[in-house]
């Protein structure tokens, strides 16, 4: 994502105590030769286009006459991003349909490095990360597919989708670069992913009709050799027919940048939405050969991102329609983004920066976006409605009725009790990885890319012997967009203590589940729910809670499969920490931060019977003293520091 915004970028937010959290993208040109829409009386238009036309291939997509060709006819991508690592694969066929419901022809999808490399040769794509079945998906139901393959995605995803590992490589690694060693990392993913991906490329018979090249590159670096290296890489898996693309702002700075001249790549380009498309669009064709720029917004915002401590964002569902149908009134092609956000589960989700790196800004648990469907696919929402009447003034075919909201419910009180301290559950396990050093070393250094880390180095006190310095550090999500992305998460230098540096440290990595590990056994939550089942099974008194970091578990019941629903719940009264459901990863909550007070949990989380539905959070600073949270039937956006103002961005945004 690259438009007018605030800078983004940070370094870890670090807080000591004894105990303690650290919390933390001017003139109007004349088009020719754009050809006009018909005025067909059934609503349904068709491009025209004559035997001056250069003669395109049936059986293809290509590009040809400022025109992109489906099969010998001109086509206008009404496309929306959706991206499968945010929504459960139990849900993909949903969302999907929903988005064949607004009108979308062609859905765009990033794909995360990081996802399928957790660590270095461990890969994963099964579930959630299982891109293949998606993208086979995507063609069952009729969509095209623009396949954003990164290295770097952004997408507010840590590190921009990046394998925080390559933090640790040495020497260190230039990303988004033509370092040697980092382009040989790259080489190692692209060798897995493209093989996979290309028999289901169009001319394949298969559903990918363009495969971005990075990502908005313009807006991080200039170095045309890191590009030029990843387009050899893509041709010699996918082939010279494939349509190849970047994306940038649509300013000269940025395309100057970040595009590749020529017709190896198509260049599209993104802006703020509300912006004047035509001026844009006339610069596209400047870095595009000729008769090889359709005009295409690949990025067209349908709202924004929200971080932690921020109040909601919102924009106008008339607004962003009117901005649309300025694009499509012109035959011009656009991408919603997002058309549907979902979810940023487990521990995936990034951050930004404000004016400087230290100004840190991690994203929210729910990237709903404030996009046409929103995080639990509803649809009977003013934004849907209205960018759906746009787009079904330009689609060459009928749409799709849509389909009804997903119920929700709500099951009421859930009540908690303390499991146990967060360092006694260390103490009973029966292994735990330690690492022991002089100074203090990074969470990736370890080997631990996401969760926790407790750090514990010994001094002399001046009265009484040895005490124990425990700090414990939280890795809030790294930086995903600008000139700071080397994030590295813990303690990265030395540490006083009474003007003395802290030698002889050991550090206990804390991994617990993430969302790429959902079938994998994790040795700190099955002790916290061997806990909470001994409690619940011996009867044992409920204790109070806790200032200390502690797990608190908790059930509902469902009585039956019909029951089985979306549900919320809501962290309101508590400070800060994760929640695991079943023990699934729901992400992260933070109410006296805000503005997010509740947790998405999918019906495919959940399970009938008693007992069974089990909650365990862990709770970092302050727990409710009631020592219960709540299943509701609806997503809450006004904790913390927004108190209850819902906040409404200018349409300049």
């Amino acid at each position: 994502m690259a438009r007018k915004r605030s800078a983004r970028t940070t370094t870890t937010f670090v807080l000591f105590a004894l105990i303690s959290v650290i919390a933390f993208c001017a003139f109007i040109p004349v088009f020719a030769p754009l050809p006009s829409l018909s005025s067909d009386s059934d609503s349904n238009h068709e491009y025209h286009h004559s035997s001056q036309h250069k003669k395109v291939t049936a059986g293809k997509f290509e590009i040809a006459n400022d025109l992109f060709w489906k099969d010998g006819l001109p086509f206008q991508i009404i496309g929306g991003d959706l991206h499968y690592f945010r929504v459960l694969p139990e849900y993909w066929e949903d969302r999907l349909l929903r988005a064949k419901a607004l009108g979308l022809n062609t859905i765009q999808t990033y794909v995360p490095w990081n996802l399928h490399e957790p660590k270095p040769g461990k890969l994963v794509f099964e579930g959630i990360a299982d891109v293949v079945s998606f993208l086979k998906l995507c063609h069952k139901l009729g969509f095209l597919v623009m396949l954003r393959a990164g290295p770097y995605i952004c997408a507010e995803w840590d590190l921009g989708g990046f394998p925080a590992w390559l933090l640790a490589t040495k020497p260190a690694l230039r990303l988004r670069s033509s370092d040697p060693n980092f382009l040989h990392s790259v080489e190692r993913w692209w060798e897995v992913l493209l093989p996979k991906v290309a028999p289901l490329l169009y001319e394949n018979g298969g559903p990918i009709i363009m495969v971005q090249i990075e990502n908005e590159y313009g807006s991080y670096g200039s170095d045309k050799a890191y590009l030029h290296h990843l387009v050899t890489l893509a041709r010699g898996h996918l082939g010279n027919d494939i349509i190849l693309y970047t994306t940038d702002g649509g300013s000269r700075e940025t395309l100057e940048k970040g595009t590749i001249r020529g017709d190896a790549v198509f260049s599209a380009v993104d802006f703020t939405t509300g912006d004047d498309p035509l001026p844009i669009f006339a610069l596209q064709k400047k870095f595009n050969a000729p008769g090889k720029s359709p005009p295409l917004s690949a990025e067209f915002y349908t709202g924004w991102l929200t971080h932690w401590g921020e109040k909601l964002a919102e924009t106008s569902a008339e607004f962003t329609a009117a901005a649309l149908e300025k694009i499509l009134a012109r035959n011009a092609s656009a991408v919603l983004y997002m058309a549907h956000g979902g979810t940023n589960f487990g521990f995936y989700g990034g951050a930004n920066t404000g004016g400087n790196e230290t100004d840190y800004k991690p994203d929210l648990t729910s990237y709903d976006y404030d996009a046409p469907i929103r995080e639990s696919g509803d649809v009977d929402n003013a934004k849907f409605k209205a960018l759906r009447r746009v787009i079904k003034k330009y689609s060459s075919v009928s749409l799709p009725l849509v389909p009804s909201d997903n119920e929700k419910a709500g099951y009421g009180p859930i009540y908690l009790q303390k499991t146990d301290h967060f360092f006694d559950i260390l103490n009973r396990m029966d292994s735990i990885d330690v690492v022991e050093s002089e100074q203090p070393i990074s969470m990736e250094a370890l080997g631990q890319m996401f969760g926790f880390v407790l750090y514990a180095s010994e001094y002399a006190a001046k009265e009484d012997g040895s005490i124990l310095f425990i700090p414990k550090v939280e890795n809030m999500g790294r930086v995903n967009y600008g000139p700071y992305m080397f994030d590295r998460k813990g303690i990265l230098s030395s540490v006083y203590l009474g003007g003395r540096i802290l030698h002889g440290w050991k550090m206990l990595s804390i991994p617990l589940n993430n969302l790429n590990e959902i079938l994998k056994i994790n040795p700190i939550i099955q002790v916290a729910y061997s806990e909470f089942t001994n409690i619940s099974a011996h009867g044992r008194p409920k204790e109070n809670a806790s200032k200390q970091p502690a797990f608190y578990g908790g059930h509902f019941s469902i009585d039956d499969v019909e029951q089985v629903k979306d549900t919320f719940i809501s962290f309101r009264g508590w400070g800060k920490g994760v929640a695991f459901v079943n023990e699934f990863n729901i992400g992260r909550y933070w109410p006296t931060m805000g503005p997010q007070c509740t947790l998405y949990v999918p019906a495919p989380v959940l399970r009938p019977g008693k007992n069974v539905v089990i909650m365990v959070i862990l709770e970092l600073e302050s727990p409710n003293h009631e020592l219960v949270i709540h299943s509701v039937a609806r997503p809450n956006f006004t904790c913390g520091l927004s108190k209850l103002n819902v906040h409404q961005l200018l349409p300049t945004m």
